[in-house]
């Protein structure tokens, strides 16, 4: 029996009161941990509730409304749909993601693959898509496909490996930086179109001074929840406008509503043709999941003690996670994009908690907020919304992007994929860099040294060049015309 099992979790378990500090007892709990990979997962059994689980399921859940809504409302205004159509489909999303994968496959049967979230960087490609003819339902089957392909035959992991520290954390900066300045000018255009500017200014100071002394007594993990409520208190008792509107209730579940001619989306099933339009887009998407799971990732190595490696996110398993709930939550009507949940992992992975605990209770808060209703309006007002993306997300990667790339021969690659992916994008510089990388022209030569011929150029220049010819065909190259316009004009 697994349960007289003398290395198993149950049986290796020690009270908090055995150890010198609750950081050490968390350190313990994660090292101790023996996941069961497609094997049903016990709560006490293998793993335990612990009060740091509820600031990652916090931050999720508003990280959760802020995403999905940002996603659904991107394809809604182009399509001419009301805003009372944006809250009803994020909500379903929200029920979506929380009965069927949240808790099913990271709280239960995969408690090493992150939990399936939202693709935020897509989001401003998103009227482009839909400009090009491209289809909801059509862009998340053809995600989903690729995605689950990609994983299961272990392409996640051989481009992780592919990826160097300073790469990673380079990566890691850029989006920290372009992230923290996007929100902080958000939420002044936010304070300044009601002549209040003084209150962003309040809020982000405040923000600081409470991020800093955070650090200072080692509770940096509650930056979420505490930041979100000093800035809406801040606010709210400064003069900003804020109401409720969003009444308690459950969305339409019927699919057929929301793929219905005259319902929902009012756009029918897809035909090939818009299928042809989406693939670009999804081959980006699926792109720019390797270098967001490899920074999720990072949080992980960076705070989790060295023998807690059983714990640790799968990338290949998230992939695969995030690939099946693509294309499930996309059939039953949702309009999300899916990635690796960073509002989750990042805020776990400082407060050292593994994936599963934290899962069930994110599927629970989301649940009641789809449900509730009025937990939505809070969660996307812009105060609460930038302070929980700057501390939760954007803050800790740069504080990791600085860690990784501390050393000469990482600060280099670091520089040029920083610098690459200004130029372009993201995953045009993480690419780049890696082929530069690997082939030693930059970093660290002793690494490329030690790689096979295959790893160290052919299969980063067949990336590359994948990824290229994708990106010129949408026209995401600055001062170049769209391939596959100037073709179809032909």
């Amino acid at each position: 029996m697994a349960n007289d099992d003398p290395k198993s979790y149950r049986a290796l378990h020690r009270p908090r009161s055995e150890f010198a500090s609750r950081q050490a007892y968390l350190e313990h709990e994660l090292s101790i941990m023996s996941p069961r990979r497609w094997r049903i997962n016990l709560p006490f059994r293998d793993y335990r509730f612990e009060a740091e689980d509820w600031v990652p399921a916090m931050a999720a859940t508003i990280g959760k409304i802020v995403m999905v809504a940002a996603i659904v409302a991107a394809f809604a205004e182009p399509l001419g749909l009301p805003a009372s159509f944006v809250i009803e489909n994020a909500r379903y999303e929200m029920l979506i993601a929380a009965l069927l994968f949240v808790v099913l496959f990271s709280g239960v049967l995969i408690p090493t693959a992150n939990l399936a979230g939202t693709h935020g960087p897509l989001i401003p490609l998103i009227p482009i898509i839909v400009a090009s003819g491209g289809h909801p339902m059509a862009l998340g089957i053809m995600i989903g496909v690729l995605g689950f392909t990609l994983g299961v035959f272990r392409g996640g992991s051989l481009l992780a490996r592919l990826t160097s520290d300073g790469v990673c954390g380079g990566l890691l900066l850029f989006l920290g930086f372009i992230g923290m300045t996007s929100q902080i000018k958000y939420l002044y255009a936010w304070a300044e179109g009601f002549d209040a500017g003084h209150i962003a200014f309040t809020v982000v100071l405040a923000t600081i001074i409470m991020y800093a002394y955070l650090e200072h007594i080692g509770k940096r993990w509650l930056a979420i929840p505490l930041g979100a409520v000093l800035a809406a208190v801040i606010a709210f008792a400064l003069g900003a406008p804020f109401e409720f509107t969003t009444q308690p209730g459950i969305p339409n579940l019927n699919p057929a509503y929301w793929w219905g001619d005259d319902t929902g989306w009012k756009l029918g099933l897809p035909e090939l043709h818009q299928f042809i339009a989406v693939t670009p887009f999804a081959v980006l998407a699926i792109a720019m999941w390797s270098p967001d799971f490899l920074g999720h990732r990072a949080f992980q190595y960076l705070n989790y003690p060295k023998d807690a490696k059983k714990v640790v996110m799968n990338i290949d398993d998230t992939m695969c996670v995030a690939a099946a709930r693509q294309v499930v939550g996309t059939a039953l009507g949702g309009a999300n994009i899916a990635s690796s949940w960073g509002t989750y992992i990042v805020p776990a992975a400082i407060a050292k908690r593994p994936i599963p605990a934290g899962a069930i209770l994110t599927g629970l808060l989301c649940v009641i907020a789809a449900v509730w209703g009025y937990p939505m309006d809070l969660a996307i007002w812009p105060p609460v919304l930038s302070v929980a993306l700057i501390v939760g997300v954007y803050l800790p990667l740069l504080e990791a992007g600085m860690q990784m790339t501390r050393e000469g021969k990482t600060s280099q690659s670091a520089a040029i994929v920083i610098f690459s992916s200004a130029l372009v994008n993201p995953v045009f510089g993480w690419s780049l860099t890696v082929l530069l990388d690997n082939i030693g022209i930059i970093g660290d030569k002793e690494r490329g040294e030690k790689m096979t011929r295959t790893d160290r150029w052919i299969i980063p220049s067949m990336v590359f060049i994948l990824l290229c010819a994708v990106m010129a065909g949408i026209g995401m190259f600055p001062g170049i015309p769209a391939l596959l316009e100037s073709f179809q004009m032909q």
